[in-house]
Order: structure tokens, then C-alpha cells, then sequence
């Protein structure tokens, strides 16, 4: 049994704080949980991705994968561009098609992506092999384009949802999403204690209020930037993330020798909510703000100053993170035409974290959580 104390956060946000009683009906407030709503979501193509919110960069939406610069893959080597430019999807056929994926156990789903060039080979005879040895009648089949993400994510929607990889990165995909309202983002809150203090123990979009009568495992998000995206899957196509949405960039600085650059420059604070202390410039013209970045960055490295310079162009990303940055709860949203999508920081950092749906009696999803932690117990 739990006792339910209803109270209300600063800015107006409804909290549950959900306590456990203990023996004898005592409260244990260590195992104290928190239920905070971060905002909503809207979904109007019905289908729902959880990623990487600082991968957005590389989303391919209806384009080939082949299509995005290596640059942004952090490779700068040129044979390595090119091994993974030419890159290889995979479709597995056959009467033994399921068995031969899942027991071969490479990637979620049943298509096998981005193999790089000089991998395709060795993939196909370890397959076959594989195959062989387990008696499956199954074969690789190498498609002759590579499967954009947008389409990615319909495939596994439309195959009861699940996960896949982008770019090695696995990324989440559930259909049968409300399409015509917005969807709360409620996030459970605990203090784990023993030097860990509080942090989200989950994430969810709640869909509605019938009863759960399972829930399904669809996969794991796979994160590198410490925050989760909720996201329509069709407005993702339409991310910026990092070309200005305005043509507009800001400029910030910090770090121990901020105040003598800020001196320097005739810098003034930047002002954004959460950065007291960070000095910069809001609103200029890209070419300005990359002046600006250059000169800091230049005489930081000339006169050996440590500071940390940060060149932020007016992207969706930059909007989400901006409210980030000036939200308690680290949380933030963007519009991209009908759609709102929601980014919140982990509070755990990066991982590979188990995102399941909840299904009513009749098999429609009730929620998608995604789960940093079990309670403490």
C-alpha cells in the first residue's frame, strides 16, 4: 500500500509524491518517489521515436544514411569515410528468416544495417556459417539501397514496434500512438541514496488511463549525450540540429578566465535562465557569432586561459537545450508543425537504457517508459 501526498512545484507543475508505508504503517521517505510532469508531446503521425537527442544530427529521415557526412560520425580519416559511406544493408530471407536474425544476434529486428564495406563479406560468411551449423535454410540479401531511418521506423512500428540501429546506436520505435492530442511526460523521481542522491528512476508518455494488463520489452535506447527524445517520427525529418532556424546564433564562454576574456572582449553576461555566470553574446548573425567564437577561442589558446567556448547556433536543438539548461528538471520542448517533441537529460548520464510499452486488455499502448533504475528498495 502507498500513501499519496498531492502537492504542486514551483512554476505550477502537478507532482505525486508516492511514499510506501512501511511496517506498521510508518513512511519510509527514503524510498520516497516523485512523479514530476515535464511537459507533452504531440504525435501526429502515430509514431513514436525515443533516441539520442544529441545524435540528431545524424538522422537521415527519408535519404539514404549514405547521405549524412562522415564528418558527423566523428570520423576524419578518408578510408574510413569511404569504408563507411559504402556501406551495406542486409535483409535476411528464407523459410527460417525470424530464427536465423534472432539467433544470430548481431542487431534488433530483422534487417541488419550500416555494415561497412569491408565488413560485408565477412558478415555473410559468418551468416552462413551460422546458419549452417543451426540447420536454418536462411540467406542475407544486400538491398540495393540503404533503408532511410523514417523508413526504419515505419517497418518497426508497423511490426508491433521495437528497436533498431542508427549508425550503431539503437533507437526506439512504437506505433498506434494518439494522433490528435498531446500526451503528458511524467518522470519518477527518487533519492537513491548512499551518495547518488535523487535521480529519475524512469521517463514515460502516458497515452491514457485504461488499465495495463502487460508490458512488453521494445528494445533499449542507446545514449552517448545524456538526454532522451521523444519525438513524431515524420517531424524528426525536419530536425535542425545544428543549421539556425532564423539565421541567428549565440555565443558563450565560462571557466576561470572568463571574467579577464569578458574584459578583453567587452562581453556581457549572456542571460539565459540556469547560466549565472556565463558571458557572451544572444541574437548575432551566424557570420558574427563565428567571428566572435574564433577571436575567444584564439586568445584562449594565445594566452593559455582555461575557459570553454561555445558556439550555438538557433537549432532546434539549441532550443530544446536552451530550456534544458534553465529547467529544474532538465527538460525541454520544440514545435515542428503539429508535432511538440520532448528532451530530458537522464540524470544517470549515457547507457543503454530498457524502454518498454504498457498494453490495456485490448493490446493498444497505454504508455512507453523508459527506465534508468529500479527503486531502491
Amino acid at each position: 500500500m502507498a500513501v499519496i501526498l498531492c502537492s504542486r512545484l514551483a512554476g505550477g507543475c502537478p507532482a505525486r509524491l508516492i511514499v510506501p508505508a512501511g511496517a506498521g504503517g510508518a513512511i519510509d521517505f527514503r524510498a520516497m518517489e516523485e512523479i514530476l510532469e515535464l511537459g507533452e508531446i504531440s504525435c501526429p503521425s502515430g509514431n513514436l521515436v525515443v533516441i539520442d537527442g544529441g545524435h540528431l544530427g545524424l538522422w537521415s529521415g527519408e535519404r539514404s544514411p549514405a547521405e549524412i557526412d562522415p564528418v558527423l560520425l566523428g570520423i576524419d580519416d578518408a578510408a574510413m569515410a569511404d569504408d563507411v559511406l559504402g556501406a551495406v544493408d542486409f535483409a535476411v530471407v528464407g523459410p527460417d528468416a525470424s530464427e536465423a536474425v534472432r539467433s544470430f544476434d548481431r542487431q534488433p529486428g530483422a534487417l541488419l544495417h550500416d555494415i561497412p564495406a569491408s565488413q560485408a563479406a565477412k558478415l555473410g560468411a559468418r551468416f552462413e556459417e551460422h546458419c549452417l551449423a543451426s540447420g536454418l535454410d536462411a540467406r542475407l540479401e544486400a538491398l540495393p539501397r540503404r533503408e532511410p531511418h523514417a523508413q526504419r521506423v515505419r517497418r518497426t512500428a508497423a511490426g508491433g514496434g521495437g528497436s533498431f540501429l542508427m549508425f550503431g546506436v539503437p533507437v526506439v520505435a512504437v506505433g498506434g500512438v494518439p494522433r490528435d492530442r498531446r500526451l503528458p511526460v511524467l518522470a519518477s523521481r527518487v533519492d537513491f541514496g548512499g551518495g547518488v542522491g535523487p535521480r529519475w528512476s524512469e521517463i514515460s508518455v502516458r497515452m491514457g488511463d485504461a488499465p495495463v494488463e502487460s508490458s512488453v520489452l521494445l528494445g533499449a535506447v542507446g545514449v552517448d549525450w545524456a538526454r532522451v527524445l521523444f519525438g513524431d517520427a515524420d517531424a524528426l525529418n525536419s530536425w535542425r540540429h545544428e543549421e539556425p532556424v532564423d539565421g541567428l546564433a549565440d555565443v558563450a564562454f565560462w571557466g576561470a578566465a572568463a571574467e579577464t576574456a569578458a574584459a578583453r572582449f567587452a562581453a556581457p553576461e549572456l542571460g539565459e535562465p540556469g547560466e549565472e555566470g556565463v558571458r557572451g553574446w544572444r541574437g548575432l548573425a551566424v557570420p558574427v557569432a563565428m567571428e566572435k567564437a574564433r577571436a575567444l577561442l584564439s586568445w584562449k589558446e594565445e594566452s593559455g586561459g582555461r575557459m570553454m567556448v561555445d558556439f550555438r547556433p538557433h537549432s532546434h536543438h539549441w532550443e530544446v537545450m536552451r530550456q534544458v539548461r534553465a529547467s529544474e528538471a532538465e527538460a525541454g520542448t520544440v514545435d515542428i508543425g503539429d508535432a511538440r517533441l520532448l528532451c530530458a537529460m537522464t540524470s544517470w548520464g549515457d547507457g543503454y537504457f530498457p524502454v518498454f510499452a504498457d498494453l490495456d486488455p485490448s493490446g493498444a499502448v497505454v504508455a512507453v517508459r523508459v527506465r534508468f533504475a529500479d527503486l531502491p528498495e
